[in-house]
């Protein structure tokens, strides 16, 4: 079948396109560059052509709260809009788990908005929620370092390999729309604190690891369960221990 993915240039849409051809789709990767604007809607209407199945793992290019609101808003209902028009069977998108949970982020509240407009629109559709990245972990140590001291919440995460998250998502498109949402995680919970010290460890990295009950996530504090899925979750295989030995 052909499917779009918006953001198929990126991280986990450039594993989308790739496993979803491997597996005998048309898998059209659909972005600015590739000239398919979801804010301005240019180009969605020739894209959408002949799709049965359209993939939203975009990402808001600025996480300043009214930008990215802006963001998921916009391009979510430019998007139902051009899908319902061009007779699109299923709308998947990619969010995050803790959506919901943790309203005094601004990221997670326009992922929440983004949420509400898919399940109140008329199209078939499928939420996928993930927990954080493995390649992302850096990252977050360095947004959270202060003075060479990486502050982090006293919270668990159970983070995944970009690539599973990539398979989760593309079983679920090519599987008949939940008309819901389901959870995806990776196969260890860890405290914030240990995940941060193990990429310190490998990294030879000298900062220092410090637990700040108060410290944030996304603009957020968090309940300690607050970013790991449920029960009834689809949790991955590869470990990050595993991820590491690869990357």
């Amino acid at each position: 079948m052909k499917i779009v993915v918006i953001g198929g240039s990126g991280l986990i849409g450039s594993y989308l396109v790739s496993k979803l051809g491997e597996h005998g789709h048309e898998a059209v990767p659909a972005s600015p560059n590739t000239g398919v604007n979801t804010l301005t809607g240019e180009g969605l209407a020739e894209v959408l052509t002949g799709a049965s199945v359209l993939i939203d793992v975009s990402n808001s290019p600025s996480f300043e709260t009214k930008a990215v609101m802006e963001f998921f808003e916009t391009s979510t209902r430019n998007l139902l809009a051009a899908e319902a028009e061009a007779g699109v069977g299923h709308h998947v998108a990619l969010s995050v788990v803790g959506t919901g949970r943790l309203p005094d982020s601004g990221y997670l509240e326009a992922k929440a908005a983004q949420e509400a407009l898919i399940a109140k629109s008329s199209m078939p559709y499928s939420i996928v929620e993930a927990t954080q990245f493995y390649e992302f972990v850096g990252r977050i140590a360095d947004s959270a370092t202060e003075d060479g001291v990486i502050k982090v919440p006293d919270a668990l995460i159970q983070p995944m390999a970009a690539e599973d998250v990539a398979a989760a998502v593309g079983r679920t498109a090519v599987g008949s729309p939940l008309n819901g949402k389901t959870e995806i995680g990776g196969p260890e919970e860890f405290r914030f604190s240990d995940l941060i010290q193990q990429h310190l460890a490998l990294s030879n990295d000298p900062r220092k690891v410090m637990v700040d009950p108060h410290g944030t996530y996304f603009g957020t504090e968090l309940e300690e369960r607050s970013l790991v899925p449920g029960e009834g979750a689809t949790l991955s295989e590869t470990t990050y221990t595993e991820w590491l030995k690869s990357h």
